[in-house]
């Protein structure tokens, strides 16, 4: 029986090794092809080219093309007399700055008490209690107190968060798509290779075209369902993550 329930135990043991083996082998021939090499930078791609990419789809109210009035020279949806020379065209590029500071702290404590006591008894039912309960229950039974249940409960809860965040960063973007109403969809990705880690920084959102300022930029907070990444990937990224079989240990072991 011992030696049965130790071969089960081996099964699935070698069963796991095996399917965490399979799952990460085509990424870990890829690490071991690489030892020893620096990491390389993405091409640079197309957004609507890339894997994944969804044209974005919006609720848009209808709009009215800007019309010329007579003996003007002024086109309304303009925003200077002069050429902008903010970006406005699906390829134009323009610079985001990222300036992140979070500071959260929740504190949370709770603590609940609970006795309870029941009694219950029949001392006078029309003779039976005094007379017939004694001849099917024991002698020692009362019928004034025939069950009593106490019970408590005692429960405490103290829960923190601190959490402090900080990112200063300035990315360039390109405008990849232009929606109905005229607000743009941007992208941009940037990689930086030092000493065989490459750091990636990725944005993606939808900005108005009013909310560019004059030079050409326009803060993070003012991009609607933006997408910030900040990672990256090599060597010491690779010493910083558990491996594999850590990973579906944590996952598949129920204590």
């Amino acid at each position: 029986m011992k030696n049965s329930i130790t071969n089960k135990i081996a099964s699935i043991a070698l069963i796991t090794i095996i399917a965490t083996s399979v799952t990460g082998c085509s990424s870990n021939m890829e690490r071991l092809a690489n030892i020893g090499k620096t990491p390389t930078l993405n091409p640079i791609e197309n957004p609507k080219e890339m894997s994944g990419y969804k044209p974005v789809s919006l609720p848009m109210p209808e709009m009215k093309e800007g019309k010329k009035q007579a003996n003007s020279l002024w086109l309304s949806g303009k925003q200077a007399f002069f050429k902008d020379q903010r970006a406005n065209q699906i390829g134009d590029i323009l610079t985001i700055m990222i300036d992140i500071d979070d500071k959260a702290e929740l504190e949370n404590e709770t603590t609940r008490t609970r006795n309870n006591a029941e009694n219950a008894g029949v001392p006078n039912l029309l003779g039976i209690a005094e007379t017939q309960l004694s001849k099917v229950l024991p002698d020692a039974i009362d019928p004034a107190n025939l069950a009593s249940a106490t019970s408590n409960s005692n429960s405490t809860g103290t829960g923190k968060i601190e959490r402090d965040e900080k990112i200063e960063l300035k990315i360039a973007a390109m405008i990849s798509e232009i929606l109905p109403n005229g607000n743009f969809v941007i992208y941009g990705r940037q990689e930086v290779n030092v000493n065989f880690e490459v750091r990636e920084l990725k944005i993606a959102g939808v900005i108005r075209p009013e909310d560019i300022a004059t030079d050409n930029s326009i803060g993070y907070e003012k991009i609607a369902e933006a997408r910030i990444s900040y990672g990256g990937r090599g060597h010491i990224t690779d010493v910083q993550q558990p491996r594999y079989g850590q990973q579906a240990f944590d996952i598949l072991f129920p204590f």
